[in-house]
């Protein structure tokens, strides 16, 4: 009777044996003081930053959506995994956590090592970027779960707080102001709808021309990360809000009391083109309910801290106040 390998059933160890040995500089690159032992143990170690009071750790979690889908069809592996870092630590920060490490979950029909080992690039790359490091993580091949070429992320950042400063939603009050800080694209929200409208209702291709470059370029271009702006604006943020999926109606109010309303003044938005082109068949309405419009994370700041915000964060602009009303975030 022929006997059968975990191979013939699908999972193929020696390719995942040789995965771990090639991101193994990839996580070296990203380490950072904290970080205990290396890859390869069952769990990864970070010693707690000095210097808090009273330290609070935080966590966020998130994916990037159908975002993946493109990514996938495309064959360009290299930026989601900055995308997978974002959407956690733009989160982190908004709670006044400072990103200590990161872990990723990659879940996959067959293991491809190559396609495998850019994703987590993109990943490290990330770390790099939010000043965090990538202490662990956990590859699934999956067969009969997923298809051969298609494949799934997480992720999973941690951080810490000083316990006095993590409730912001206390400290805005009527008069503050609202700034904006770019958005580089869609980052990784509203791509369900952002695919049907390009590739189903318009009928475009990926290669086709957009602003002098690919189409698929802009849609793959990573997701901000605000985080160094975070650290050396902290003192001058009175709170901040990542403007992810519901886009800012919705997550602007996060930030806000119930007796104050954010104002947003639209005619002061820098659009992108991207939107541009997307809202010739979406309704305006559910364009500022799907996307960021351009807008990728929103700060609170005191009048008289305002110039000297625009002035240290690049790209930085006025968009709106918080005045006395019901708790929303309304266009005017």
């Amino acid at each position: 009777m022929s006997q059968i390998s975990y191979k013939d059933a699908g999972v193929d160890i020696d390719a995942g044996n040789s995965f771990v040995e090639n991101i193994k500089p990839l996580v070296k690159s990203t380490k950072v003081p904290g970080v205990m032992g290396g890859i390869g143990s069952f769990a990864g170690a970070f010693e707690l930053p000095k210097g808090f009071n009273e330290p609070v750790m935080l966590a966020a979690t998130d994916g990037v959506g159908t975002k993946l889908k493109l990514a996938i069809d495309s064959g360009i592996h290299n930026t989601v995994g900055i995308d997978l870092v974002a959407m956690c630590v733009n989160d982190l920060i908004c709670n006044f956590g400072t990103p200590s490490f990161f872990l990723d979950y990659y879940a996959t029909g067959k293991l491809d090592v190559d396609v495998a080992t850019n994703v987590v690039a993109g990943i490290a790359e990330g770390c790099i970027r939010s000043e965090c490091a990538l202490i662990g993580g956990e590859t699934a091949e999956m067969p009969g779960m997923y298809s051969e070429d298609d494949y799934d992320l997480a992720g999973f950042a941690v951080g810490v707080a000083e316990k006095s400063e993590m409730d912001r939603v206390s400290l805005v009050k009527a008069g503050h102001k609202l700034i904006a800080l770019p958005s580089s694209g869609l980052h990784s929200n509203g791509f369900s709808l952002a695919r049907k409208v390009l590739f189903e209702k318009m009928n475009l291709d990926f290669n086709d021309d957009f602003n002098g470059k690919p189409l698929i370029e802009t849609l793959l271009t990573p997701t901000n990360i605000y985080v160094k702006t975070f650290k050396a604006l902290k003192d001058k943020i009175v709170a901040m809000a990542h403007i992810t999926g519901g886009g800012i109606v919705e997550n602007l109010p996060r930030v806000l009391p119930e007796n104050l309303r954010a104002e947003v003044k639209k005619d002061s938005i820098k659009t992108l083109p991207i939107f541009d082109l997307i809202s010739k068949h979406v309704d305006e309405d559910e364009m500022y309910r799907a996307f960021n419009m351009g807008v990728g994370m929103i700060l609170v700041v005191e009048e008289k801290d305002v110039d000297f915000v625009l002035s240290n964060a690049e790209g930085s602009y006025l968009i709106g106040e918080i005045v006395e009303g019901d708790r929303e975030a309304v266009m005017v």
